[in-house]
């Protein structure tokens, strides 16, 4: 058995295949390609792309509706691979060795060289990393040789999934495939953690209980208003330097970021293509950050589909501070 394909609304033909040696080389060629794949962990299903590849990660966003550009948790089959995308500090190493592989994510201070895509981490420092401990998870980022962004498998805002049945409900038609196995163990999202020196942050209640983590460290609840981690979105990321948004033409010491016909010091898509100008979004306004201009201005973006979630960055980017 190969699996089935799903009647679609949305262009894409969804097929549903078992998990199997078969299943997880088609899923690793599917991420090769920069496709979305739905895969079961032991917490709940993940719509999982590969994390390296910008356009991928921007899929993830656009197939779940996402209204915003959340940072997602990138999926690693090892503390090695783990290593090469943020600091792992000594407290860090300890929750490694307790906790992975399991529903622990870690937020950490990524690597100045980390080849994760920007878009991973919003326009934060920080990365989320987590190790799962489901087989067909882990031989897929193996088979791949990257790490995954995979935040759960629905449409946003909806209830996550613990079964394929789930996955195709919300998503047949937006993505190519989806590895069916089983029902998930915890059917909770992970328990998310910043590593902050000697203690921990508790950003994201989950399957590892406070009081486990308590036995390691202490344990701060979250901040109000702070982002770090995926749910928490309510500050925005911003430039040292105003930013204008609408922008179809640039003034004087303004760098100007093009969009669809706009040319400027740094294009998002110059054919208008709204994943290639997600994935490039955070890029462009770290260069725009970093270059001496004393203002940035934006070209128009649309507000349908993808556009909306670039432009919700846009807007907390712009806003009064």
């Amino acid at each position: 058995m190969t699996g089935h394909a799903t009647p679609h609304d949305h262009g894409v033909d969804t097929q549903v295949r078992p998990a199997d040696a078969a299943g997880i080389a088609a899923a690793a060629a599917t991420l090769a390609r920069g496709d979305l794949v739905a895969l079961p962990t032991e917490t709940v299903y993940g719509l999982a792309a590969d994390a390296t590849n910008g356009e991928a990660v921007a899929r993830i966003y656009a197939a779940k509706g996402r209204p915003s550009f959340n940072p997602l948790i990138v999926h690693v089959d090892g503390l090695a691979m783990a290593a090469r995308l943020a600091d792992f500090p000594p407290l860090a190493k300890r929750l490694v060795d307790a906790f992975w592989p399991g529903p622990l994510t870690l937020v950490l201070p990524a690597r100045p060289d980390s080849p994760a895509a920007r878009l991973v981490q919003a326009g934060l420092p920080t990365i989320a990393i987590r190790c799962p401990a489901h087989p067909v998870a882990q031989a897929v980022i193996r088979a791949l040789g990257r790490p995954v962004a995979a935040p759960s498998a629905n449409p946003s805002g909806r209830i996550s999934p613990t079964r394929a049945e789930h996955v195709r409900a919300g998503l047949a038609g937006r993505i190519p495939l989806i590895l069916d196995g089983g029902a998930t163990d915890a059917g909770l999202e992970s328990t998310i953690v910043a590593v902050e020196g000697d203690s921990l942050r508790l950003l994201r209640p989950g399957p590892i209980a406070r009081e486990t983590l308590e036995a390691l460290a202490p344990v701060h609840a979250a901040t109000e208003g702070k982002i770090h981690a995926p749910g928490q979105m309510t500050s925005h990321y911003a430039p040292r330097q105003p930013v204008r948004l609408n922008a179809e033409s640039r003034r004087e010491g303004e760098f100007y970021i093009g969009f669809n016909g706009f040319e400027g010091d740094l294009t998002l898509s110059a054919t208008g293509d709204l994943v290639e100008a997600a994935a490039r979004l955070f890029d462009a306004l770290h260069a725009a950050e970093n270059s001496n201009a004393a203002a940035i201005a934006v070209a128009p973006i649309p507000e349908h589909g993808l556009g909306a979630a670039i432009n919700d960055r846009l807007r907390r980017a712009a806003a009064p501070r």
